[in-house]
């Protein structure tokens, strides 16, 4: 049993001559990140709006941590589960502090508690503490989504729901806070439903993605896994997955790094947490024959080159699948 299970769901709304969800199963474990995946119509925020109680299934039953959310009651719920959406939802006349610390005063935590979290906060997102006062109008859009998610994570609650989270960002605002994300995530290991219908956005967050096709979740499984070894003709198409640099892209560089007594003081550096994607950019853009791998503590643990990740190609992800 998982930390979100949703079993055989259903979701038909009036005048539709097919249901918005279809007997959709699904469970997400704790502590991963699952992405819905699909086009527009395909079903996802729906999904994610039944497992928040905002809608109602016709059949079938949600459960959240083994209780099923119908015995909750709706409040208590939302309260215990982070929520943030596309267009971030903050409360324009309360200052930034305010609105992260709105679940934890319905919670009834004390005054200190509040402003120690809020400064924890604060600090986790990337904004500087004299943001405090501010109000959402004063903040740009990647500000802004990131009180959004700080708020979500206020009262710390182990699932989060997230709907399109960087969608109305510009690309390298986008890009910079997916990569802070997942730096946070990495941290938290909260368990997280995340709904795009980007792609790359997908691959570059999950640690699984169901792929939704009207009203259906027709794949389930790593995104390695969905790239190489996709169920259908549609998830093929959607995830393109004859395209080698998505595959580099889904790949850590410590899957294939070299020896350690390849590695030189003088050449650029890449992380083993790093794909083999953005590997292969450095070496394009430093026109260096070979990169030094460090570790997140910044040691050198060996060198990685085109010859490496060549022979992973060539090996068919071998040491990627094991």
């Amino acid at each position: 049993m998982g930390a979100i299970d949703i079993e055989h769901v259903h979701k038909r709304f009036p005048d539709f001559t097919r249901g918005a969800v279809e007997n959709c199963s699904l469970s997400v474990e704790s502590g991963e990140l699952t992405v819905l995946l699909g086009p527009s119509g395909s079903g996802k925020t729906t999904l994610l709006k039944l497992v928040n109680r905002l809608y109602k299934p016709d059949a079938g039953r949600i459960l959240i941590e083994g209780v099923d959310i119908h015995t909750i009651d709706a409040p208590l719920l939302r309260r215990r589960i982070g929520y943030v959406i596309q267009q971030v939802g903050l409360f324009p006349h309360l200052r930034v502090e305010q609105n992260i610390g709105t679940v934890p005063e319905l919670l009834g935590w004390s005054r200190p508690r509040i402003e120690a979290r809020i400064d924890e906060l604060l600090d986790l997102v990337g904004l500087p503490r004299s943001y405090r006062r501010r109000y959402p109008r004063h903040l740009s859009g990647g500000e802004q989504q990131r009180v959004g998610l700080a708020r979500a994570l206020a009262a710390d609650p182990h699932i989060m729901l997230m709907d399109e989270p960087f969608g109305a960002l510009d690309a390298i605002t986008r890009a910079r806070l997916q990569d802070e994300f997942r730096t946070i995530q990495q941290k938290l290991h909260k368990t997280i439903l995340f709904v795009t219908h980007d792609v790359d956005e997908a691959l570059r967050l999950a640690d699984r993605m169901a792929i939704m096709h009207s009203g259906r979740i027709v794949q389930h499984d790593r995104p390695l896994a969905i790239i190489t070894r996709p169920h259908n003709d549609f998830v093929r198409q959607l995830v393109t997955s004859d395209d080698v640099l998505r595959q580099l892209s889904l790949v850590p560089v410590e899957a294939v790094v070299g020896a350690p007594a390849g590695a030189s003081r003088d050449a650029p550096t890449v992380r083993t947490s790093d794909s083999l994607r953005t590997a292969i950019s450095i070496l394009l853009q430093s026109d260096a024959p070979t990169l030094t791998v460090i570790s997140t503590d910044g040691s050198a643990v060996g060198r990685l080159t085109f010859d490496d990740i060549r022979s992973a190609v060539l090996a068919g992800w071998t040491a990627a699948r094991r």
